[in-house]
């Protein structure tokens, strides 16, 4: 008997990274729908700056070079949430900007207020070097998300093969 997973023939990996993926779009279309985030909610939304699709304004891309973390909360408009990703207007320094970021690109979505998180496994079509990552400082009210302690709530997907 051998002791290695035989290879799929089901993009299982694929299927859930989708599907949590979904999770984001549904939880900002939401928002969209609503007008204004509920309550204390507020998101962390980490994304490959220059994966496909997205669509910055260039000093962010030169700022943010591999990946930046924005904040929706307070100061945003225009969220506008497609099947395939979403748009929002930001101010970075008082400077505003409109973001198209494609859920393929997102790499990680926080709840702070309710301790709930969801990472994600970099596309595979990203060939860029891995340069750090800090977070974008878009103008926002709070500070980072304190890391969760117990991981109850954290959805972490990364499945390798072990060959």
């Amino acid at each position: 008997m051998s002791d290695q997973a035989p290879d799929s023939l089901i993009p299982y990996d694929e299927i859930v990274q989708e599907a949590l993926r979904a999770v984001v779009g549904r939880v900002l279309g939401e928002v969209e729908k609503a007008g204004g985030l509920p309550g204390d909610h507020h998101f962390y939304i980490t994304f490959k700056t220059q994966g496909q699709g997205v669509d910055i304004p260039k000093h962010l891309v030169e700022r943010f070079p591999d990946e930046m973390t924005i904040v929706i909360q307070n100061r945003f408009w225009d969220l506008k949430v497609r099947p395939d990703g979403f748009e929002v207007g930001l101010s970075f320094n008082q400077v505003p900007a409109r973001l198209v970021i494609p859920f393929a690109a997102v790499t990680g979505f926080v709840d702070p207020a309710v301790n709930f998180a969801l990472q994600f496994q970099a596309q595979a079509d990203d060939a860029i070097e891995d340069t750090g990552h800090s977070f974008a400082g878009n103008d926002a009210p709070s500070p980072p998300p304190a890391p969760v302690e117990d991981g109850s709530n954290v959805v972490s997907v990364d499945f390798t093969r072990k060959k």
